[in-house]
């Protein structure tokens, strides 16, 4: 294996029988997760459906942390991804409320397409190891919104008033978005509703369409 750390803190595999052995071990995690959340998840249960001995998994992943830390840093990264393309199609500071109601939308429709995202998302506060997965996540959010405004020349305001207001108002979309899938799926779609109309992020959207 190579030496090579990721964040969850578990060695990256080079070799594709290990990447390979890796995938079925997470695959067997976020399934166990999805049916009986993470409390209940057992290094000696995925060893055993994996087929492989519990010394093995540890090469892998040093305890269920890393795994759950894993799986977590890919959905973020996923996300990351969907935020990235909504804002690659902004041009005009007029289509900034559209993108950030789009990120809106598109994190829930994430959330409910995929139920176990939320057991991990609670499963990485709950461990201090893990809070700095969720926290780089918090910050590579506000940083794509304040590259945007950057981007839309947010003349108005100081850069570093700029990148608080874009950490802030990503921050506001995420606790919508965890508040409302909390929830059972219809409060939760009203509650999704409800914030379009209340737009939390309106005085970052009026500033900026107001230049």
């Amino acid at each position: 294996m190579s030496d090579a750390m990721t964040t969850a803190g578990r060695r990256q595999p080079t070799q594709a029988r290990a990447k390979e052995r890796v995938e079925l071990i997470l695959s067997i995690a976020q399934a166990r997760i999805a049916a009986s959340g993470s409390d209940a998840l057992r290094m000696s249960d995925i060893a055993a459906e994996a087929g492989i001995s519990i010394g093995s998994l540890y090469q892998y992943f040093p305890d269920k942390a890393a795994i759950i830390g894993t799986l977590a840093e890919r959905y973020n990264a996923e996300g990351q991804a969907c935020v990235a393309a909504i804002f690659a199609g902004v041009t005009e500071p007029a289509h900034l409320e559209a993108a950030l109601v789009a990120t809106l939308d598109g994190y829930y429709r994430m959330f409910c397409a995929e139920p176990v995202m939320r057991d991990i998302w609670s499963a990485t506060l709950a461990d201090k190891a893990l809070q700095e997965i969720d926290a780089a996540d918090c910050r590579a959010h506000g940083e794509q919104l304040a590259d945007l405004l950057h981007r839309l020349k947010s003349a108005k305001r100081q850069r570093d008033e700029r990148d608080r207001a874009a950490f802030l108002t990503m921050q506001l979309i995420a606790a919508i978005v965890r508040a409302a899938i909390a929830q059972p799926r219809q409060e939760g779609d009203a509650l999704i509703e409800t914030a379009k109309r209340l737009r939390p992020w309106a005085g970052l959207v009026d500033q900026i369409v107001a230049q």
